[in-house]
């Protein structure tokens, strides 16, 4: 977390980092650590309705991006589980691109 400096994710678990986050560029991760997930709530992205949670860094708040819960097309049901972590709040460090 570019905030606390709290570890958000391993790079192992980067998917894509050409994704769009509210703010800009972002990250899609299969799996991230320290953050807290809001409700779900459904919202038209640019890739069609989605039901996300906003997910928020555990030490400061921070709100970082969100969790996919649901796809409803059915090209985008690989998002399904997986997050968004907005490049904006990210600091990468050991290796990162």
């Amino acid at each position: 977390c570019v905030h606390c400096r709290a570890h958000l994710a391993r790079h192992e678990e980067l998917i894509s980092k050409s994704f769009q986050g509210s703010h800009g560029r972002a990250y899609l991760f299969n799996s991230v650590v320290n953050v807290g997930c809001g409700p779900a709530e459904q919202r038209l992205l640019l890739t069609g309705l989605h039901s996300v949670a906003d997910i928020f860094c555990q030490s400061c708040k921070t709100t970082l991006g969100w969790k996919y819960e649901q796809a409803f097309e059915s090209s985008q049901k690989y998002k399904e589980g997986k997050f968004i972590i907005e490049m904006s709040h990210m600091v990468k460090e050991n290796g990162w691109d």
